[in-house]
């Protein structure tokens, strides 16, 4: 019996079967549908890794309540373009979602995107002055109208009992609220969007590793190819290979030799979240609340007590306890960091860990942190939290990234990169939030580097799918209200301005 693939020849080969490879898959047969796509996964099923929703917090990333993504200046002032920048990247995602719902080429809505406020709560004088001056900063703009603000613990009961009930009344809080807000489980997402390229003659193969990656004579790539449970081994070309294998990437992308690839490299994070499916208390949260970062933390580090709906049930999840593990993937191998390491990149790895020593410090102290010292604080945010209510689950593993800087000789990146060749036959994906809910625009940035010609031609279609593409919503409010409104309705969420306070 043969498992290996017996494809030998793609016009298009995905590496990963996680949220970004199957939201490319998407938009090749979107815009190009008589094009070839194989897809290789190495576990036995799409969206496990960091797209799963036990490996990540499911916020559909708006940057309605993360508090990092617009962070106070030296002067004590907030600059929201960061946030709006990222406002703008889930509203095409969401935009995207709701044409394959209205398409019928994804199913129920339901199965993956909930409507769960958002909220950023704080405690103390200095944290509530940065909060109501981020809020002050947000509110003008159109795309963050619906914003309230409090520091009334009788209104945040309102919005989020738990995190109220047992508080001391004299300390100070405040929060902000954000109606509109999204719990997405991504896992479903991805095997709905597999589950739509296999329909339209897409090969989608689990168990799968791809080994290697070298440029062939003729042009194009040629992968090597794995089953590891029967042994066997095989081999693909294709003409565009996009390597979206999260924590894996890196490895892949160093095989191709791309000068593109030259000096990165990886820092893996760890992180554990505790969960809590006990519908006494589930019942009594609906809401997704962000607070502030410990210092020395890392952005993806962020506490908060996050409603999730999985498989249609409602669960709280708090965390992340960050920790640090040098493997790249939660299922891969403890050698993937020192494997990692190349002539070319020692240098910025050396120089990020010389410069970042108050993180290397945050990890010890988090990963000697004892169970009793994580339900306290748990306990910030939920005072009457029982240790006993909650059990401790791993999170997916995060790679940030580490890149040449003339200056500095390496610095430690937050967020997601785009790399691609200057002939635009391969791209990768490095990095990690917002990630998955900024798939959409990530994939469209690496259509536009990879397939410069065929862009163009692209942009028609683009605009019928997701009519605010190619427009800053917050610069147009009827535009933005009417998509809010439907994409709302495709998607069975609710209208922040129908949701009362």
């Amino acid at each position: 019996m043969t498992f290996i693939s017996k494809t030998q020849h793609a016009d298009v080969v995905l590496i990963g079967g996680g949220i970004m490879s199957a939201t490319l898959g998407a938009f090749i047969k979107q815009l190009e549908p008589t094009w070839t796509i194989s897809l290789f996964e190495r576990l036995d099923e799409a969206g496990l890794e960091s797209s799963g929703p036990w490996n990540n917090a499911g916020t559909g990333h708006a940057a309605l309540c993360e508090l990092n993504y617009s962070p106070a200046a030296k002067d004590g002032s907030v600059d929201p373009s960061k946030a709006l920048h990222i406002n703008e990247q889930f509203q095409l995602s969401r935009q995207f979602w709701s044409h394959l719902v209205d398409s019928n080429v994804i199913g129920s809505p339901k199965g993956f995107i909930n409507t769960v406020p958002h909220m950023s709560f704080v405690i103390g004088d200095d944290h509530a002055n940065f909060l109501k001056t981020r809020y002050e900063a947000l509110k003008p703009n159109t795309l963050f109208r619906s914003m309230e603000y409090t520091e009334d613990q009788d209104h945040i009961a309102k919005w989020a009992p738990l995190i109220v009930k047992g508080r001391d009344r004299k300390q100070r809080v405040a929060a902000t609220r954000a109606a509109e807000g999204t719990d997405v489980d991504f896992g479903a997402l991805t095997r709905e969007l597999t589950g739509y390229l296999q329909s339209s003659g897409a090969e989608v193969n689990y168990g799968h590793d791809v080994t290697n990656i070298h440029r062939a004579a003729g042009g194009g790539w040629d992968l090597s190819l794995k089953h590891p449970k029967s042994g066997e081994h095989g081999r693909i070309h294709a003409k565009f290979v996009f390597v979206g294998a999260g924590g894996g990437a890196l490895h892949l992308l160093q095989a191709s030799g791309i000068p593109e690839s030259k000096g990165y490299g990886g820092f893996p994070v760890s992180g554990q979240f505790f969960r809590c499916t006990d519908d006494a208390i589930t019942s009594q949260h609906s809401a997704k609340v962000y607070g502030q970062a410990s210092v020395g933390a890392p952005p993806m580090s962020v506490p908060h007590l996050d409603t999730r709906y999985v498989d249609g049930k409602r669960s709280l999840l708090f965390g992340p306890y960050a920790g640090f593990s040098t493997n790249f993937l939660k299922s891969s191998s403890y050698l993937d960091l020192p494997l990692s390491i190349r002539p070319g990149n020692i240098i910025p790895m050396l120089a990020v860990a010389k410069d970042n020593m108050d993180l290397t410090a945050y990890l010890i102290k988090e990963v000697a942190k004892r169970h009793e010292a994580k339900v306290e604080a748990l306990r910030e945010y939920y005072p009457e939290a029982a240790g006993d209510n909650w059990e401790l689950i791993t999170a997916g593993q995060r790679v940030q990234i580490i890149k040449k800087h003339p200056q500095k000789g390496g610095v430690l990146q937050f967020g997601t990169e785009v790399i691609a060749s200057r002939d635009g036959s391969i791209g990768a994906l490095l990095g990690a939030s917002p990630g998955a809910s900024t798939a959409v625009p990530i994939m469209i940035e690496l259509l536009q580097k990879s397939f410069p010609k065929n862009f163009k031609g692209w942009q028609s279609k683009l605009k019928d799918m997701m009519p605010g593409y190619g427009v800053k919503l917050n610069e147009n409010p009827d535009l933005a209200a009417e998509l809010e409104a439907s994409t709302a309705r495709s998607l069975q969420l609710e209208v922040a301005n129908a949701i009362p306070s």
